[in-house]
């Protein structure tokens, strides 16, 4: 017999075909932590009873996939409340950072922090993601900036998985910034990254992907390629900050090497969208960042449409640019900044969101075979989790078929 078996539900599959992959009156049979049935009630092999140990009637509520964030810096210590003072009174990200603030200021404080600290820090962040739906979420590190808090930084990711019911996919974003004491010497630092901290990540398989940061402010995209080439050496994917700030042709360059991302984009040429649908890689938007930043230029939506580029949302959490812990905020600033329809920011963050990570495989959609990672929520129809603000209609959220 199944596990569970839902009824009377109203699936979003995130499959196709119909908006939103629509089923009414549908089921989903969970069976050893999968999903063993997910379609019309009508067509179940048999009466619910005798199919499944325990039967749930959901009562016309809405069912979609768990939440996946597939952006965020979840990890770090400290917090940059006075940098938001500052850009409030007119100085910019980029001035902030160049006067010690900015990403520098956190890797002081995560320097400093204890491997437990950490994860003590990042638990309450994580709560308010998973009490929204999120069942899979992708940490990254970029606050150390040396080996050893790298390392340190992505130890703590991984813990977090065992302190909580959900997945983590951990991805070294050593190349973030240039750490004060390689300052003026930003290709000494690369090397130091490519030789020693990408090496002792995937050695200790503590990474699951790799990041840069391809900006002015950051790392140019000769940089970033020598990064990407040590990172395919050792068999881990790549994803990239590109366009955020300025066109360095960051996201051409990531699309080349496969990545699976290439997440913010404001400044993305519309021409390039074509590379990106070429190669596969999914738009991470991130609408917290652009809010936060106050940022005016918006990725090109339509020239992502028209070239069939996935595109995925995240709440890029972290303490900086976006300090967003609600999956369910950014869905709706997606379609209020970003032009998105609901079914445009539902899909980037289910079905989109596990493109991005490489996990669509396994999650992602309702769908036989798949883990039984679900959310039903006290809803009627999936455009109802763009529409509210600051209103969590989460019912029940299923981890690994386990209600």
């Amino acid at each position: 017999m199944w596990d569970t078996l839902l009824m009377n539900a109203c699936l979003a599959t995130l499959k196709g075909g119909a908006p939103y992959g629509l089923i009414s009156e549908g089921a989903v049979g969970i069976a050893d932590e999968n999903i063993v049935f997910a379609g019309p009630a009508r067509d179940l092999p048999g009466q619910p009873d005798a199919l499944a140990r325990n039967v749930i009637d959901l009562d016309g509520a809405l069912v979609t996939p768990g939440l996946i964030d597939c952006h965020t810096h979840l990890v770090y210590a400290g917090d940059r409340a006075r940098e938001f003072e500052a850009r409030l009174v007119g100085k910019s990200y980029e001035e902030i950072a160049r006067e010690g603030g900015g990403i520098l200021s956190t890797v002081n404080a995560t320097r400093a922090a204890s491997e437990d600290a950490l994860v003590e820090a990042a638990l309450p962040r994580l709560d308010a993601l998973l009490a929204e739906g999120v069942t899979t979420i992708e940490i990254k590190s970029g606050y150390g900036l040396d080996t050893q808090t790298e390392l340190k930084m992505l130890r703590a990711a991984r813990r977090l998985a065992d302190e909580r019911n959900v997945r983590v996919k951990t991805t070294l974003l050593a190349a973030h910034a240039v750490p004060p004491e390689f300052k003026d010497r930003p290709d000494d630092y690369i090397a130091l990254v490519c030789d020693e901290i990408l090496t002792e990540a995937a050695q200790q398989e503590l990474a699951d992907a790799v990041d840069g940061f391809c900006e002015g402010i950051g790392f140019s995209r000769a940089q970033i390629e020598r990064v990407f080439e040590k990172a395919v050496s050792l068999g881990l994917s790549v994803k990239l900050h590109a366009e955020q700030l300025s066109d360095l042709g960051g996201a051409v360059m990531a699309a080349r090497y496969g990545a699976l991302s290439a997440d913010h984009l404001e400044y993305l040429k519309p021409e390039d969208a074509a590379a990106l649908a070429d190669a596969g890689t999914v738009a991470v938007l991130l609408p917290g960042a652009f809010y936060y930043l106050r940022e005016t230029r918006m990725p090109p939506m339509e020239a992502l449409r028209e070239a069939g580029v996935p595109m995925a949302l995240a709440t890029d959490c972290n303490p900086g640019t976006s300090p967003l812990t609600s999956l369910l905020l950014a869905m709706n600033m997606g379609c209020t900044l970003f032009r998105m329809t609901p079914e445009e920011a539902l899909a980037g963050v289910t079905r989109n969101g596990a493109k991005a990570l490489g996990v669509d495989a396994n999650a992602g959609t309702i769908e036989t075979g798949k883990r039984a990672d679900l959310c039903v929520w006290r809803a009627r129809h999936p455009s109802e989790l763009s529409y509210t603000i600051g209103h969590n209609p989460l019912k029940m959220r299923i981890f690994n078929g386990h209600l």
